[in-house]
């Protein structure tokens, strides 16, 4: 069989599956960062504040200001583009626990009617970025940093193929494109936390296939190891910057999976502490019984 074929194959078998993975790349729409610490203390830190508080236009607002101040520096624009994603799933009910959790919600959900004014906007970001990160990536090869807004950039382009333009050859080409990227980024700098969640939800979620299809899907390049996507969710939780919430989110998701609704509560409870202004940990809480 050949490869695009077999691509072909398991997108048709699995759309629950690779629908999940594209939309947890989207878990890649931060940054990176050393140590674990409250986020604030820049303009980028409280842009990524403003959008887990669901605060989209005071995050652009200060991510445009880091622009400002930060001009050459590529994570300014690719955090924008996140905000402009986040935004256009939030307003799509796209993102939240209950959906990972439940694949039979997802397939069933009715027809999105995306914004073009916000994809122009999307798309503008990305490709700034783009050129940005490429500038860096001409005088040092070995960049962590602009080699992990390049795997941001593909990683956020195959969650909108995927979950708005529903284009799923497209949105699995693009996440093998940032899954490429991260491992670069990780090789250049394994302290690089945040880029450990990528693996992580991928060898989690598809840990929960059958096993000729975890067969099917390693030929593709996917990861299927339960306990490598808890260690590395773990990882990022814990270590993690930008990505540490999210990452602790889908500890919430494993843990209503494998039916702890309670160790899933408790995690959501001390977000929400976090995180006072998204109404989707209320959401959350209220459905887990």
């Amino acid at each position: 069989m050949k490869s695009r074929q077999r691509l072909q194959w398991c997108d048709s078998a699995m759309p629950s599956a690779k629908r999940l993975v594209a939309v947890l790349i989207f878990l890649l729409t931060c940054g990176a960062a050393r140590a674990a610490r409250p986020l604030g203390g820049s303009l980028l830190d409280d842009g990524y504040r403003d959008m887990y508080n669901l605060r989209f236009n005071d995050a652009h607002t200060k991510f445009q200001q880091w622009m400002t101040a930060h001009p050459a520096d590529p994570m300014g624009p690719v955090s924008d583009a996140a905000a402009w994603l986040f935004g256009e799933f939030e307003r799509l009910h796209i993102i939240d626990v209950q959906l990972f959790a439940d694949q039979d919600r997802f397939d069933s959900r009715s027809k999105l009617s995306p914004d073009a004014n916000v994809r122009r906007s999307f798309d503008d970001r990305l490709g700034q970025a783009s050129t940005l990160a490429d500038a860096v990536l001409k005088n040092n090869p070995h960049d962590a940093r602009a080699l992990y807004v390049k795997t941001l950039i593909s990683g956020m382009r195959s969650d909108y193929a995927l979950m708005i333009d529903k284009k799923d050859v497209a949105a699995l080409n693009y996440s093998k494109e940032a899954s490429a990227y991260s491992k670069q980024a990780l090789a250049a700098d394994p302290h690089m936390y945040d880029a450990y969640l990528a693996s992580g939800v991928e060898n989690y979620m598809l840990s929960l296939k059958f096993a000729p299809l975890r067969w099917l899907l390693s030929m593709t390049g996917a990861q299927t190891s339960r306990e490598e996507g808890i260690r590395l969710l773990k990882l990022t939780a814990s270590d993690g910057y930008y990505l540490a919430p999210f990452a602790r989110m889908m500890l919430a998701v494993a843990a209503l999976r494998e039916n702890h609704p309670q160790e899933a509560r408790s995690i959501l409870i001390q977000l929400k502490k976090e995180f006072p202004q998204n109404a989707l940990y209320d959401r959350q809480l209220a459905l887990i019984k």
